[in-house]
């Protein structure tokens, strides 16, 4: 249950999104993003409204411009092992702990919040449903995971040309279940879901 105090106070909130929880392929991308008070960066929405080029030019300002901000996955046989939610959850902690600034409060985009202990400091948290449309920090937050995951699975098409990760990044699309189909899986499918061990 959310303490209202620090947010109430207006501390230093983490945004917290993540970018991957359905495709067959490629890691859960995470993003923590602690905006600066007095800098405002106009244009923040959830990163599935924006184009690639925008998203591409907000990211590039959050990076530049954010108090601070962190990244970080969880692979497929991570997903494999503990299973999705787990997985998210996980990619959400290690981004909260990479920040270089330790937040006053977390919010997160959803309905479900990620650990917030560490060491010996218990973060506040609050999970928003639609919070990626509503709250700047998780709208860059969201911006962040997004492009880098893209990132990845642009990176993961030049390993792998024959599933054409860049095309589709990993979703089960129509090309991508066809191309699945042909070649079978290789270390970047998620073993666990049902397209990818019907194709094994």
């Amino acid at each position: 249950m959310q303490q209202a105090g620090l947010f109430e106070l207006g501390g230093l909130i983490a945004g917290v999104d993540e970018a991957g929880r359905g495709p067959l392929a490629g890691p859960v991308v995470a993003a923590a993003v602690i905006l600066r008070p007095d800098d405002r960066i106009d244009g923040l929405a959830d990163s599935k409204k924006l184009s690639a080029t925008r998203r591409m030019v907000l990211a590039h300002e959050i990076r530049s411009r954010s108090l601070s901000w962190s990244v970080a996955w969880a692979g497929p046989s991570e997903i494999d092992s503990i299973n999705i939610l787990a997985a998210t959850m996980l990619a959400m902690r290690r981004a909260i702990a990479g920040l270089s600034v330790t937040p006053n409060g977390v919010r997160v985009d959803g309905n479900r919040l990620p650990n917030l202990s560490f060491d010996d400091v218990v973060l506040e948290g609050e999970a928003i449903v639609g919070g990626d449309g509503k709250v700047p920090e998780i709208s860059a937050a969201s911006i962040i995971a997004k492009t880098t995951r893209d990132g990845i699975m642009e990176f993961l098409d030049r390993v792998h040309p024959e599933y054409e990760f860049a095309r589709h990044k990993g979703y089960g699309t129509e090309i991508h279940c066809e191309r699945l189909r042909r070649h079978g899986p290789c270390e970047q499918h998620r073993q666990s879901f049902a397209p990818v061990r019907e194709a094994s």
